[in-house]
């Protein structure tokens, strides 16, 4: 129900309302840099306000709060939690705003930035028009103008290097059906240099947890926390990045006693509430995790049964973890052995337990390694598959698990499918176009089959020399639309890459460091902006951190001349000749493509990932029917007309067409539940079996797939392969098909329709089949602690390329420099030549950065939200106290902070704060407009700058890729402060 509250209209005129009139004031800071945060903030926030605007709650009934007002709901657009906002709207006016009551995700609650998400539509600091860079200023255009110019200039790139010289960057903040048409814009076009925000915040969970047990995603969800008996929180900050998912860890601690583990090198919000603190150094997440086995193993802790049954790979493992007893993992982590052995216990016998984790394991050159230790630790304990235990991955932006799953990556088509010529193969049959027309649109097959460049490395893309570039030529064009640069590390390397390009195109709300930086690198012309609506200004479906989907209307229609991003997608294909094909089996209505319609052709070919069941009719029931789910298990009652026996948000998989009413997998890999009420196994993705090299030379083959484990109801009491119509022959269950199945899937491959599968029937009659004999379409293999085919099959601990204990990177090197993702990655010589110079000695301070409550990202939405740029004022780094002293830092002074590359350096406040410990910094990330000290503000199109500027962490980072996915190192580096 919506709360009614009565309250005074008037506010006094504050510091925020003066940046609005020019930036002409701003609030002292006082506490601010004591209490940074929602704490400092919340008070200064506070200070502005007359009593009266302290409203008292008085409940009223449902519905409007307004006479003639309609209601509508939608995802708030910040962090993965999926908090419903609930909008009251007057004549096209967004005039209200609640939380959804009835939401079982958020249940009435808002973090500081949910709040004041009306913000985002009303602000008058978004762009209004199209804009272009003519001699150094910034011009007002039309769209056609903008559209034609645009597409000219691309069509001229690829004419003259070929479709790769163009980068195409998207967006987690758009919805899935924007990210899947951007992704699909790329296969059109010819490229697989198409990327988002996955790449630099949780591409090396999806790698690590893939190719482990099957999927890359969350096992379990924000809600089953509050099942377990142990939460260990590792690399992860809920109370400041996923403000809303802290009410479900903390009801677990208090309802289940449970114990609450925090291990980060920074006492956090987090940590404030932990039943055990537990500081380590930066990037020894593999020596902590192992320490912990140690532990396990030697008391006998781990679970048996479970891995005889359903693990590959122990004895490798077992071999990795003797090398790390209390006396190693205190020398490398820096934590005390009994503290850890007293974890470890805690982890493997007070169970369910969970470990919980978001971009402090993952934003590494170990990152992956990280996240397969993580999965490890699980599997070792059995804590998988169960309520209350399991990997609950906390995901950044609202929808980078979904822009994720729909294939906007370098690596695969949507849902998971790769990029081999089978799957393109089944994306031409999906979308109705011919495969050797997909063929013609790229240089070459190998190029089409080939994984793209990370948007890690854009500009070095551009800057590299050309025959280090495996492509026909260098990048030479972007277009980014949704996606901050200054989330990207190397800042200052990055404007060498702005400055060198042909073409930069912006399609954002607002222009962005991506504009501010090109004009600070020189540029003065082929730069446009293109005004992209809100996503309250648009409908379609998001999916949360927990795989649950959740479709969100539209609130009111785009402000000023902003576009949808499906008609800025629409208009660029129409442009580029190719929106006949693309948009063949989707409805267009004055350019705008019908979001509805573009979930359906997702339905048809996501039979890999479950995507299949989640039709826009079941989606918009969940919505209006929220108060239904139970707000522990999500489920609603079976006997309910719309939604009976849904769990909330239908989460992946969901097997099936929509008449199949699949309830959704609220819990991945779940064998205590038969697969059509959301139970399943672990996933063979890997074969059948593996052979082995013994130690006397000789082989034996070992199976992949589990031995004596199935769901529930299973009709297939073992383990057993995926699904294909030699499989249903062979157990005589083909004669279940229909005529018209039969028929789909002898066209899907007429030579040998025996070798088509679950995955690629586009009937799903195979799918039906299995799933009506209890068994899961993928099969029922082992999880591998063993992941033969990454570079560290088994976790190994490799010190940052920048550290600080040059006396163990002989011992623990990164790995060999080696060609990945068609350029060089020189991480071992980076790391050879930072000992060699002493590079640890002339910057002795580890640095790491991460969230805030109160901003979101690259933060260009949030700092220029006045309700939240009035909470967090000033870019800052903290400082441990003999830190400080030793460098005379004053607490709230000015301070220079430079980097071990590039003589790259950044002017800040100082926190002086033993959150952090001695020899460590930490800097939120979300600042950006200032570079090396100068304030960008000039340098936006008028009326457009954030009313907060700030320095960006990235121009302090530096050198350091996963091999396996990208993913760029800002978690760990060195930096030298001083007092400015």
């Amino acid at each position: 129900m919506l709360i009614k509250r009565t309250y005074q209209h008037s506010l006094r005129r504050g510091s925020v309302m003066e940046s609005l009139a020019g930036q002409a004031g701003g609030l002292d800071r006082r506490s601010f840099l004591r209490k940074s945060g929602v704490a400092g903030g919340a008070l200064a926030a506070l200070g502005t306000m007359p009593l009266g605007s302290v409203r008292k709650a008085e409940a009223a009934k449902a519905g409007p709060l307004t006479e003639g007002a309609t209601i509508r709901k939608s995802i708030c657009t910040h962090c993965s939690v999926g908090c419903t906002v609930t909008a009251e709207v007057l004549n096209g006016v967004w005039i209200g705003q609640e939380p959804s009551w009835d939401s079982p995700i958020n249940r009435g609650s808002h973090c500081a930035k949910g709040a004041s998400v009306r913000e985002l539509v009303h602000s008058e600091r978004r762009l209004r028009y199209p804009m272009k860079l003519v001699g150094g200023q910034w011009t007002r255009v039309s769209w056609d103008t903008a559209i034609n110019e645009v597409g000219d200039k691309l069509q001229a790139v690829r004419e003259k290097s070929g479709p790769d010289s163009v980068y195409w960057l998207g967006s987690a903040k758009m919805t899935n059906e924007g990210a899947y048409l951007f992704r699909k814009l790329g296969a059109f076009w010819g490229t697989n240099n198409t990327d988002h925000q996955a790449r630099i915040c949780h591409s090396t969970t999806v790698t690590g947890v893939a190719n482990t047990w099957g999927y890359g995603a969350m096992t379990n969800s924000y809600n089953d926390i509050r099942n377990a008996k142990t939460q260990v929180v590792l690399g992860g900050n809920p109370a400041e990045a996923h403000p809303v998912s802290l009410q479900h860890l903390l009801e677990g601690k208090e309802l289940q006693k449970a114990n609450f583990v925090v291990i980060d090198p920074r006492l956090t919000r987090t940590a404030a509430h932990a039943t055990e603190y537990v500081r380590m150094r930066p990037g020894t997440d593999i020596p902590v995790l192992y320490g912990m086995m140690w532990h396990i193993l030697q008391n006998g802790w781990e679970d048996k049964e479970f891995i005889r049954q359903r693990v590959y790979g122990f004895d490798d493992i077992k071999k990795e973890v003797e090398k790390w007893p209390p006396e190693e993992v205190e020398r490398v982590t820096g934590i005390p052995g009994e503290q850890l052995k007293r974890v470890a216990k805690m982890f493997a016998t007070e169970k369910p337990a969970t470990l919980i984790w978001a971009m402090g394991q993952t934003q590494k050159t170990v990152g992956t390694a990280n996240v397969r230790a993580s999965c490890i630790a699980l599997l070792m304990t059995g804590n998988v598959g169960k309520a209350g235990a399991g990997a609950n991955i906390f995901r950044g932006h609202d929808n980078v698990q979904g822009a994720t799953d729909v294939g906007l990556d370098i690596v695969t088509l949507p849902f998971y499918y790769g990029l081999a010529e089978g799957a393109w193969k089944h994306w031409s049959r999906v979308w109705e176009v011919d495969y050797d027309f997909l063929k013609s649109r790229f240089d070459s097959k190998q190029i089409m089959e080939t994984p793209g460049i990370p948007l890690t490395r854009w500009f070095d893309a551009v800057t590299l020399p050309k025959d280090q570039v495996a492509q026909r030529d260098n990048v030479k064009a972007v277009f980014v639309q949704g996606h901050a640069s200054n989330s990207i590390t190397r800042i200052p390397e990055s404007l060498n890459g702005l400055k060198a390009l042909e073409l930069l195109v912006i399609a954002d709300p607002h222009p962005t460091t991506w504009a501010s930086l090109a004009v600070e690198a020189g540029r003065k012309d082929g730069v446009y902006i293109l005004p992209v609506a809100t996503q309250f200004e648009c409908k379609g479906s998001r999916v949360a951190s927990n795989r649950s989907l959740q479709w969100g209307e539209q609130i009111v229609k785009p402000i000023f001349e902003s576009k949808d991003d499906l008609e800025v997608i629409y208009l660029m294909a129409k442009k580029l000749g190719f929106a006949d094909q693309m948009f063949k089996k989707i409805k267009v209505e004055n350019n705008l493509p019908e979001a509805e319609d573009v979930l359906r052709e997702m339905n048809r070919g996501s039979w890999s990932t479950g995507y299949c069941g989640q039709s826009p009719e079941r989606l918009k029931a969940h919505m209006k029917n929220q108060a239904k789910f139970d707000m522990l298990s999500m489920r609603a009652p079976k006997d309910d007309p719309e939604v009976g026996g849904d769990y909330y948000g239908l989460p992946w998989p969901c097997w099936g067409a929509p008449e199949v009413k699949h309830p959704g997998t609220p819990l991945l890999y779940n064998t205590n539940l038969h697969v059509m009420d959301g139970g399943g196994t672990f996933r063979p993705r890997f074969g059948i079996e593996r052979e082995e090299k013994l130690p006397d030379g000789t082989t034996r083959k070992v199976s992949l797939l589990a031995d004596g484990s199935y769901s529930l109801g299973s009709g297939i009491q073992d383990g057993y392969p995926e699904f294909t119509l030699a499989s249903l022959k062979k157990l005589g269950w083909d004669t279940e098909l229909t005529e018209a199945e039969i028929a789909v899937i002898n066209k899907v491959n007429p030579a040998n329709p025996d070798a088509v599968s679950w995955a690629l029937d586009l009937s799903g009659g195979i799918q039906r089949v299995a799933l009506a004999h209890g068994c899961v379409p993928y099969g029922n293999g082992k999880a591998r602690m063993n992941a033969f085919g990454l570079p560290d099959p088994i976790p190994v601990h490799r010190e940052p390329i920048y550290t600080p204990r040059v006396d163990l990177v002989a011992k623990y090197p990164t790995l060999p420099d080696a060609k990945q993702f068609r350029m060089p990655n020189i991480g071992f010589s980076v790391q050879k030549a930072a000992v060699e110079k002493g590079i640890a000695k002339q910057f002795p301070l580890i640095l790491s950065s991460g969230r805030l409550v109160e901003y979101e990202g690259g933060g260009e939405e949030t700092r220029t939200n006045p309700w939240l740029a009035e909470l967090q004022q000033d870019m800052f780094i903290e400082i441990n106290p003999a830190d400080a002293a030793e460098r005379g830092v004053k607490d709230g002074g000015w301070v220079w902070v430079t980097g071990a590359e590039n003589n790259s350096r950044a002017k800040m406040k100082a926190l002086v704060t033993e959150r952090v410990g001695k020899g460590v910094a930490w800097m939120p990330f979300h600042f950006g407009g200032w570079f090396a000290g100068k304030d960008l503000r000039g340098n936006y199109p008028k009326g457009t700058d954030p009313i907060v500027l700030g320095e960006s962490a990235n121009t302090i980072t530096t050198y350091g890729y996963d091999p396996a996915t990208g993913m760029q190192e800002p978690k760990v580096t060195l930096c030298q402060i001083a007092a400015a």
